[in-house]
């Protein structure tokens, strides 16, 4: 049995007002990150972020490519491409 992952590109807006979803359109997570972009902390941030917003725990989630860039390929362990956009699909865009 395979465990259910998920891969998706999150573009990140480092050092906002707060975090929020921008919008999801084209395969493409947009994400408003109130924290900095110095030593990892938006990384850091985006995951617990996502981590709260999706209901699973933050060693579920991993940053494979970008870790220093705005566009980020993002792993999600523990739910599929439908459990994600049922997810998302439910929230309140910024």
């Amino acid at each position: 049995m395979t465990a259910k992952q998920v891969r998706l590109v999150v573009q990140v807006q480092p050092h906002a007002g707060k975090n929020a979803i921008v919008d999801f359109s084209e395969n493409v997570l947009r994400v408003k990150i109130a924290a900095p972009p110095v030593e990892g902390k938006a990384n850091q941030e985006l995951i617990k972020y996502l981590s709260n917003l999706l209901n699973i725990r933050k060693s579920n989630i991993s940053i494979d490519k970008g870790l220093t860039g705005r566009r980020k390929m993002v792993t999600i362990s523990g739910m599929d491409s439908n459990d994600l956009k049922t997810m998302l699909a439910g929230l309140e865009l910024a």
